[in-house]
């Protein structure tokens, strides 16, 4: 198992003919572009955790009912000075590097300083996003690069801090129909405050259209959340939009930033700076796009760890927002390349299982409502919103699927009510057992019925449910864009 994730990938720099079986239709013609850890291994150093790996790109070229297939390893700063040093220098969020490995405690301690808000890995391993005519591999960091869309060439390293004041931001930004961009991002004891930043970037600078100029220095500041705690900020992997609000879960996966600022001096990787914390709340903020400030009543739900929303609308009042929830944090862990050995399955026995899950938030809060009252009424949902007596008001989720991740829309229908769900089952084995399409007639879910595909080549049929997960959504992406 380990061999299969932490096997390096060799690159495909010309492009090579694939093998179509079938017919693909005349109407898909264009360029998929995906990103993914591909080197685990440099020199004889490892890294620790899957996700940690250097980037790989992929570019899927369709035309005329032909595929063509090429891969590039990111340029990175990081990848770099790894292959210079033949051995891991930099440090990712699962593996604590050192540029001198003959360093001694006290050498450390000098360094530390220097890593107290630590300066993050270039290393651009998990989305593309679009921003004006321009494309750029991103991280959980705060930088990205832009690349080459035909070449896969790596070209200029942006640090968003030169344009917001974040040290983190997500890689699943969100487009409106004029191409803008929508990102979140998490700025650190920035003049004393931790906050959640929304930030805004322009598909086109203001005032000019001619190509070239980027519209990044355009970025600007939408609205910023208060965490509520000053040195232990929550972690997420994306946010929702409707076409009114902006959606935000402050978990209970929390940075220990004063763990964090002496990870380095102690040896450690930011990762285990990491905690889900059992006993707090998940905080669901809900941001007016119009008036830029949060909906100030208080919501909340059980804790829960959430990677990826799928989409949320606005309906009766409320707004709905599906999400992929986890119990715990256990995921994350279940990716160090130590878990992904001979004792996977049983290891993964161990992780809660994904649960695609359904809130719906009250816009409007009766305030003479009576403490326990339910406060929606939506026809498409059960999920409850009870009112409780300091004025907060609990958001209790319709389970609607159990055992579903990665998921994908089409993207015409984010903010708004829509049907499907495109997504890989997850049954946790490390064999696949079939391969399967399905859609549920129940009535249970009349505006948002699931269709996940197990897309599944022969060649990939003996590869571990997680990986196959992953080479779904790339597959699956192309039959649906």
């Amino acid at each position: 198992m380990e061999l299969i994730f932490g096997r390096n990938k060799k690159e495909q720099l010309e492009p090579v003919q694939a093998r179509v079986t079938g017919r693909i239709p005349a109407w898909l013609q264009g360029t998929l572009l995906r990103n993914g850890p591909g080197m685990h291994t440099v020199g004889e150093s490892k890294y620790n955790h899957w996700f940690d790996g250097l980037a790989l790109l992929h570019s899927f070229t369709i035309r005329d009912g032909e595929v063509f297939y090429r891969s590039k390893y990111l340029q990175s700063d990081t990848y770099k000075a790894n292959i210079e040093a033949n051995r891991i220098v930099v440090s990712e969020f699962g593996t604590m590097a050192y540029p001198d490995p003959c360093k001694n405690i006290f050498s450390k301690a000098f360094s530390y300083l220097s890593h107290t808000i630590p300066d993050f890995t270039d290393n651009c391993l998990i989305n593309i996003m679009k921003c004006g005519d321009d494309f750029y591999a991103t991280t959980e960091t705060n930088y990205i690069r832009k690349i080459n869309p035909q070449t896969l060439e790596t070209l200029e390293k942006v640090d968003y801090r030169k344009y917001v004041a974040v040290n983190l931001a997500t890689s699943h930004p969100h487009y409106d129909a004029a191409g803008n961009v929508l990102n979140m991002g998490t700025s650190i004891v920035d003049k004393g405050r931790t906050k959640y930043v929304v930030f805004k970037i322009p598909t086109t600078s203001p005032g000019t259209k001619k190509k070239g100029k980027s519209p990044l220095k355009h970025a600007e500041v939408f609205c910023s959340i208060p965490s509520c705690s000053l040195l232990s900020p929550s972690y997420y992997h994306s946010f929702g939009v409707t076409e009114n609000y902006v959606i935000f879960l402050e978990q209970p996966f929390k940075l220990d930033i004063l763990k964090m600022a002496t990870a380095y001096v102690r040896g450690v990787s930011w990762a285990s700076c990491m905690s889900f914390c059992r006993e707090d709340k998940t905080y669901i903020h809900i941001i007016d796009q119009r008036t830029r400030k949060p909906v100030p009543t208080k919501f909340y739900t059980d804790p829960m760890v959430v990677f990826h929303h799928v989409n949320a609308y606005e309906e009766d009042g409320c707004v709905l927002f599906d999400v992929i929830a986890y119990e715990d944090s256990s995921l994350y862990d279940l990716f160090y390349l130590a878990n992904l050995n001979q004792d996977f399955e049983e290891n993964s026995r161990l992780t809660s299982v994904p649960t695609l899950r359904r809130f719906a938030v009250p816009l409007h809060v009766d305030k003479n409502a009576e403490v326990g009252s339910i406060l929606i009424k939506v026809a498409s949902t059960k999920a409850t919103a009870l009112k409780e007596k300091d004025g907060h008001v609990y958001c209790q989720p319709e389970v609607l699927y159990e055992g579903l991740e990665l998921p994908r829309i089409n993207y015409a229908h984010n903010g708004k009510p829509y049907r499907y769900i495109f997504a890989a089952e997850v049954q946790w084995s490390p064999v696949p057992t079939q391969e399967s399409s399905y859609q549920p007639s129940s009535p249970q879910i009349p505006k948002s019925c699931l269709f996940y595909l197990s897309w599944m080549p022969k060649a990939l049929r003996n590869w571990p449910v997680p990986l196959l997960m992953r080479t779904c959504t790339w597959t699956c992406t192309a039959c649906l864009s």
